[in-house]
């Protein structure tokens, strides 16, 4: 376990017990970490250790996923958004900026569009506007979509080792990996099913907080004019580029991401409490 991140568990209110991770000082701003598909609160573990302590970071894993319960629905982007809402009662967050890295992005933005009294500001790491129209995503689901138990391990290793333009560490990617192989068969058909199902642009609608979008520009599943898209539905949005970075930025530059992260919560007119 890296130095400074504690793990622990949040029982949801008539919902799944959710484990996660906490790093920083309990009286620093609030920011919540939303992870990607077939993930889980593992995937930020560079970015924890390097976020500074003036941030109070916690980062779900989500139902299905990793270590979480695993109920038999409930794998919808609003499902998760519900959950997240769940999660910050449970921990006592009142109000927080929302960090979703790849596809935990849509779960936060329909949860700053639906619960804006609950989100200072969002942070969106490689997140798509959509995923139906994306040829590489439509391949993965050729596979997915027949996909049994036990999930095959040389499946899982190509899906992650493929988000990136350099290669991460070893045992980092192993960890990842591990992670997402306890995600059953099911979870891994029904969330990807969902998310190709729901209309995602429309999850851009009614987001009035400060929003920053970060890209890599050698990623292979999201193309600039993806992110063009967000931009241009997202009244206060910006984009920052990545140059040579794949889809996950916070695997491949995770002191970079802390500190644009650090940079955007500091420039936050509004106030997170927890």
């Amino acid at each position: 376990m890296a130095s400074g991140i504690a793990v622990h568990r949040a029982q949801l209110r008539d919902g799944p017990v959710l484990p996660y991770a906490e790093a920083g000082r309990p009286e620093g701003t609030p920011v919540v970490l939303v992870h990607g598909y077939a993930d889980s609160w593992w995937t930020f573990e560079p970015l924890l250790r390097r976020l500074p302590s003036s941030l109070h970071a916690y980062a779900p894993t989500q139902r299905g996923h990793g270590d979480a319960d695993k109920p038999a629905d409930g794998y919808r982007p609003e499902d998760l958004a519900v959950d997240l809402v769940a999660f910050m009662d449970a921990v006592g967050i009142d109000r927080a900026v929302l960090v979703g890295g790849s596809s935990g992005g849509v779960q936060a933005r329909v949860v700053a569009g639906r619960y804006p009294d609950r989100v200072a500001g969002l942070v969106l790491l490689g997140v798509p506007a959509e995923l139906a129209d994306k040829p590489a995503v439509k391949e993965v689901w050729e596979t997915v979509r027949d996909l049994t138990d036990p999930v095959d391990r040389s499946f899982a290793e190509g899906f992650s080792a493929g988000l990136t333009a350099e290669p991460v560490g070893r045992g980092f990617l192993e960890t990842v990996v591990d992670e997402s192989l306890k995600a059953p068969a099911r979870v891994w058909r029904e969330t990807l099913r969902a998310l190709l199902e729901t209309d995602l642009r429309a999850t851009l609608a009614g987001i009035l907080v400060p929003t920053l979008v970060v890209w890599g520009d050698q990623d292979p599943l999201l193309t600039r004019e993806d992110q063009q898209v967000i931009l241009g539905a997202v009244p206060d949005s910006r984009l920052i580029v990545y140059e040579g970075v794949g889809h996950v930025p916070y695997w491949e530059r995770p002191e970079r991401v802390a500190g644009d992260i650090a940079d955007f919560v500091r420039g936050l007119d509004g106030s997170t409490t927890t």
